[in-house]
């Protein structure tokens, strides 16, 4: 069955708060929706990123899958791959393929009328997640609410907040918010932090140090994930797990991440590194070095593939992605107690409501 030429198309999102972590602050999300059809079945996948994204797959990465053969999602993956040589793959463009990958891979679930965890082959049906924001324009309050909903109110048993305020030059009060995160989830739950990067190599060290104190298990992008021998150094002299590889555009990058004996845990996005396709490669190769992979962001984009690795760790339930994915789809998944099932329905399970958000749409 041949594929149709896939529909594009983008929404802006403001954000229900100022946001912002160690380095970055921001106050919308773009989502970019593909849209690929074949016979009486539609596929749909997503990225979030720049408007240019759209565009790149509307141009250069619709004509190239027109006309393939539905079912042969390797094939187009490779096209797609190969046809951005010159163009450079990190970015815009690892995003565009990451977008249409995932759509061709809900397509063919639904024209096996599979769920698409049965299609990749379930190994697990219950999905671990963690509540994940806290961000560092957050007041106190509106901190232990969020906190409190998650681990109180859904009874999810691990959190993320964010430190690094400010390029790393708020440690005091980055340890203060953790502080006030354990108070708040009590002693048994999980505690875990994201400083995007934001702190230098021995500033990290000492911070981990009094995470430590805290009970934090997870310290993600300490240092720059661009500096794999500044992670090495700060995984081998703390106790938490260090974690990085959000920004993977391509398996190589997860290689070298790997053999640098950068991190404990990998995180893979399938937003941006290449689909489902690479996501499940960069899972098998995590495994091959005896390590986990984590998701990053997008649920309702890797719960399916997160049910079938075996060395899956969690799911990372982003509150900005949770909250856009909510509105724009109906089947969207529950995490009340800690774990989501994406069993249900066909393909990955999700509807758009075209109409409902079209105030939200741009371009």
């Amino acid at each position: 069955m041949k594929l149709h030429r896939p529909a594009v198309f983008v929404y802006m999102v403001p954000t229900d708060a100022p946001e912002a972590d160690g380095t970055l602050a921001w106050d919308s999300t773009t989502m970019v929706i593909a849209e690929v059809t074949a016979g009486d079945a539609t596929g749909t996948g997503w990225t979030y990123g720049p408007v240019a994204v759209a565009d790149f797959l509307r141009d250069r990465l619709a004509p190239l899958v027109e006309g393939r053969d539905a079912l042969d999602i390797p094939a187009a993956h490779d096209a797609m791959c190969r046809s951005v040589r010159n163009t450079g793959r990190p970015g815009i463009a690892a995003c565009a393929i990451s977008a249409l990958d995932i759509a061709l891979w809900d397509l063919k679930a639904r024209l096996l009328e599979l769920p698409l965890a049965r299609l990749l082959g379930v190994c697990r049906e219950q999905v671990p997640v963690y509540g994940s924001g806290g961000f560092t324009t957050y007041h106190d309050t509106h901190l232990a609410a969020q906190l409190n909903g998650w681990v109180h109110g859904q009874h999810i048993p691990r959190v993320k907040i964010k430190i690094g305020g400010n390029w790393g030059r708020e440690v005091t009060r980055d340890l203060a918010r953790v502080h006030a995160a354990r108070q708040v989830i009590g002693p048994e739950s999980e505690l875990y932090v994201d400083a995007n990067g934001a702190y230098t190599r021995k500033q990290a060290i000492r911070v981990g140090h009094a995470l430590a104190q805290q009970g934090v298990g997870w310290f993600e992008e300490p240092v720059s994930s661009d500096d794999l021998t500044g992670l090495r150094l700060v995984r081998d002299a703390l106790v938490c797990d260090v974690a990085a590889g959000e920004y993977g555009y391509d398996l190589p990058y997860f290689a070298r991440m790997i053999t640098a004996g950068a991190v404990d845990c990998l995180q893979a996005d399938a937003t941006r590194c290449g689909g489902l396709t690479e996501f499940l490669r960069a899972a098998a190769l995590a495994q091959a070095h005896g390590l986990e992979i984590s998701a990053h962001c997008a649920p309702h984009v890797h719960a399916a593939a997160a049910a079938s690795v075996p060395n899956f760790r969690h799911l990372e339930w982003f509150h900005d992605h949770v909250r856009i994915e909510d509105m724009f789809f109906d089947g969207a998944l529950d995490p009340t107690g800690g774990t989501v099932c994406p069993l249900a329905g066909i393909g990955h399970g999700l509807e758009l409501r075209t109409d409902n958000v079209a105030e939200y749409r741009v371009g």
